[in-house]
């Protein structure tokens, strides 16, 4: 019961990761308030309570400020303040290459997975350090570690991410509010789900994640128990980092190269 008694707001907590981590959370005796842009929301936080835990849903942009001030708001009024911000919404924004994406799109990339993260740090860093210390976990990606994971928007914004981390633990200190980012490889959540999906009517769902040394995507629960790792007590020491949970990709992340001009086969 590693979070009995503790305040958790997570974002993007409808589905995969994020569900997966509100789940266990809750199942570690934490008071978490599931936000979610979907309807999805209302139904993690169901299940947490058939299972006998603790939960309130709140549907909300995690690019929108004045979502993210409603999301802190609650838990501070339901819960008596906050502990733990897992700052996990993202989108993906397609495969598009450099020259195929349009401003518009990069832009709600950066909105979703970057400003996101800072207004997560922005608002919920103060309201932990009130509370004594915390922690703040960011969702990142491999993408923001090396080329080779991720569309050049999705790849910009999780790297992004991973400074922001950096940045914000530094002048967090003295705080007691330590900043992570968890690096996710290939993981069947939401997001992926189309990638996963096809793969299974074509028949060739051994093929997604080939090139991992383990040779295959992750379960969100799996990248749910490094947040909550990251997030408790047992990671105490651990601050500004950004932690791979990749199955190895990104030791080496082996890639079809594209050449300028020509589509990658």
């Amino acid at each position: 019961m590693r979070f009995a008694g503790k305040s958790i707001v997570v974002t993007g907590a409808g589905s995969g990761i994020g569900r997966a981590a509100a789940l266990l959370f809750a199942a570690e005796g934490g008071q978490v308030i599931v936000a979610d842009r979907t309807a999805q929301a209302e139904e993690t936080a169901h299940a947490i309570a058939d299972a006998g835990g603790v939960a309130t849903p709140i549907r909300m942009d995690a690019g929108d400020e004045g979502d993210v001030v409603r999301a802190v708001a609650l838990a501070i009024d339901r819960f008596g303040g906050l502990d733990v911000m897992f700052a996990n919404a993202g989108i993906s924004g397609g495969l598009a290459n450099i020259f195929d994406t349009d401003v518009a799109l990069f832009g709600e990339v950066l909105r979703v997975n970057l400003i996101g993260p800072w207004l997560a740090v922005k608002h919920a860093a103060p309201r932990i350090a009130e509370r004594g210390g915390g922690a703040i976990v960011l969702t990142a990606s491999v993408a923001g570690l090396r080329s080779g994971a991720g569309s050049p928007a999705y790849s910009a914004s999780k790297a992004g991410v991973i400074n922001l981390a950096m940045t914000a633990a530094q002048q967090l200190s003295g705080a007691n509010v330590r900043v992570n980012a968890l690096c996710p490889g290939l993981t069947e959540t939401g997001m992926t789900q189309p990638v996963f999906d096809h793969a299974r009517e074509v028949g060739k769902l051994d093929r997604v994640g080939r090139l991992n040394p383990l040779r295959r995507g992750a379960r969100p629960e799996e990248l749910a128990r490094v947040a909550l790792f990251l997030a408790s007590d047992d990671a105490s020491y651990v601050n500004g980092q950004a932690l791979a949970a990749d199955g190895g990709l990104s030791s080496s992340h082996p890639v079809m190269r594209q050449e300028y001009g020509k589509t990658a086969v």
